[in-house]
């Protein structure tokens, strides 16, 4: 399985539809959990952060090709603007040291 950390800025002014409908945002989350589903994938936790980013979510996919559709699929809403990060476990660290020349 593909581990993916998506961030977002719902709340970021730029994107207007995503503030001026910030309560609408738990119904948003509701149906990207079911996208997620619908894909495949599991959104397994989220968080409303502080900092550079408002939203954080930790998500596991099938692979990277899924991860990115959803983070498409879900950016491409007009709601929130999306950035990933590829995560592997400590064993999948493990086996990648292990297997450097």
């Amino acid at each position: 399985m593909a581990y993916r950390e998506y961030h977002g800025n719902p709340l970021d002014t730029r994107k207007v539809m995503g503030i001026g409908n910030i309560k609408e945002s738990p119904k948003r989350l509701e149906a990207a959990k079911q996208a997620f589903r619908a894909m495949g994938a599991e959104l397994k936790q989220w968080y409303l952060v502080s900092g550079q980013y408002d939203a954080v979510v930790i998500a596991e996919a099938p692979d990277h090709e899924t991860a990115i559709k959803l983070a498409l699929l879900i950016s491409s809403q007009g709601n929130i603007r999306t950035g990933t990060l590829g995560a592997f476990t400590e064993d999948e660290y493990r086996k990648i040291i292990a297997s450097l020349p």
